[in-house]
């Protein structure tokens, strides 16, 4: 790239970054935080991934944590063990049963709540808690039904208090160096992406807790964390299960929600085979194995096509029960420009064209170069905080957004309706399928607010 076009490209888009508008209050309903204390935090559920959590913000100095909320003894002594390390007082506990929580949500010296429970908790713990007036830091799913992501949207406009959706994959940093250069004007108009979650979990489904990983063949009330309730949607439902890591990314860079938003999907599912044959090949399975009985509705690989209004297209893949190497399998692909994800998003592991810049030579670049070229500002300012957090410090970002925009009092970057939209593909997913690939409809939930709202995510340093 000559250092005349490189010149004109950044100049442009700083001209682009002046005109947006600033990010708008998140307390609508009260006058702000009190910036002069800590963020005092309630954790409803504290399993492995809430966990991850605790100890981000345990790390923290401008947070207190207050209490945790979990049926299970034996992670809210693990939490309390790391309250302990990192010399942090004793949280109070709330294990009287699944419905405790309520009674986290009624102290008074909680500013907000990180939710990390199963699916099916996510409607009915967020509402309560916005009702309660607590700020609420989602964990991703997809709905259960629909309504709910009606109901959610419906709690937010009413009670005005916010939500977090904390997908960390958009923080991760060749996707966010990628939504740098598409701000930039590198890929010119965009026309297709493409995401989804392509990762093996078939040790996650089937998990006795014997051994850290792929450690047998149960699940339910014999399985270890989410072997316990997450494959039992692989036993009743058939869809795009997990949505979000996949399509958030890919929304990010085309302003869905924000001048843009989904219009309607269309699904197909494979055929269901990997899960039993995982269980009838294992050690500790066997085609007499009970779990071997059982029929698993999920298909092996469920795509789905979404159209945009503005005339994009999104092809989403879940493929989860089979064999392969982790791969979201990220595109963005416009008039001037196309990147290819492949591995775990190492800056080395995708490839990328811009015709004109290359002359027209119809052969691939590494990424590497471009991604650290293009490396969002963000990850220059925390790339040393993020050091060691999960998922190749994406997690510190989910974190570090959900605390500064309270203290700040700025809009989070992922808000109620992004969450609504995001989580309708499973259940609009599972309609297509079970009516043959049929295109649906996908709901407006901001109800034509899309049209005026503005980018947020990753249009300043911090958030």
């Amino acid at each position: 790239m000559n250092n005349s076009r490189r010149s004109f490209i950044k100049t442009a888009a700083l001209a682009g970054f002046g005109a947006l508008v600033l990010p708008n209050s998140l307390f609508a309903y009260s006058e702000g935080f009190a910036t002069d204390r800590k963020v005092r935090i309630g954790f409803i559920g504290v399993g492995l991934r809430g966990r991850e959590h605790v100890k981000l913000l345990a790390k923290r100095n401008d947070t207190e944590i207050i209490a945790f909320a979990d049926p299970s003894k034996s992670m809210l002594s693990e939490c309390q063990k790391m309250l302990k390390e990192y010399n942090r007082p004793a949280a109070r506990e709330f294990s009287d049963g699944e419905y405790d929580y309520r009674n986290l949500l009624k102290l008074k010296n909680i500013d907000a709540v990180v939710i990390a429970t199963p699916w099916e908790w996510h409607l009915i713990q967020g509402v309560e808690a916005m009702r309660a007036r607590k700020i609420v830091g989602m964990e991703v799913s997809g709905a259960i039904k629909l309504q709910d992501c009606w109901d959610f949207v419906k709690a937010y406009e009413e009670t005005k208090v916010p939500i977090f959706m904390m997908e960390n994959v958009c923080y991760r940093r060749d996707i966010m160096a990628v939504l740098n250069m598409v701000r930039q004007g590198l890929f010119g108009d965009l026309v297709h992406g493409r995401g989804g979650y392509q990762h093996d979990l078939r040790g996650v489904l089937f998990n006795d807790g014997i051994t850290p990983y792929n450690s047998g063949v149960e699940f339910g009330a014999k399985g270890f964390s989410e072997a316990k309730w997450r494959t039992e949607h692989y036993v009743k439902r058939n869809g795009e299960l997990y949505p979000t890591h996949g399509l958030g990314p890919v929304a990010m860079a085309m302003d869905i929600n924000r001048g843009n938003r989904l219009t309607r999907l269309s699904s197909f599912s494979s055929k269901s085979i990997g899960l039993h044959q995982y269980i009838a090949e294992h050690p500790k399975g066997g085609e007499n194995h009970p779990n071997a009985k059982v029929k698993f509705n999920q298909g092996d690989v469920v795509t789905t096509q979404i159209a945009c209004e503005n005339g994009e297209t999104i092809l989403l893949t879940h493929d989860t029960s089979l064999q392969r190497p982790y791969d979201l399998g990220f595109r963005i692909q416009g008039t001037g420009g196309l990147w290819q994800d492949f591995g775990s998003g190492g800056p080395d592991q995708g490839h990328i064209y811009f015709e004109k810049i290359m002359n027209h030579s119809h052969r691939w670049d590494n990424s590497e170069k471009w991604l650290k070229e293009y490396d969002h500002p963000m990850w220059k300012k925390y790339e040393n905080q993020a050091t060691g957090a999960g998922h190749g410090g994406m997690d510190f970002f989910v974190m570090n957004t959900f605390i500064e925009c309270i203290k700040k009092n700025i809009e989070f970057p992922m808000d109620v309706y992004d969450l609504a939209a995001w989580y309708s593909i499973t259940p609009l997913s599972e309609e297509s399928i079970a009516k043959g690939g049929q295109a649906i409809d996908i709901p407006d939930f901001t109800r034509g607010q899309y049209q005026n709202r503005k980018p947020v995510f990753g249009m300043t340093d911090e958030l």
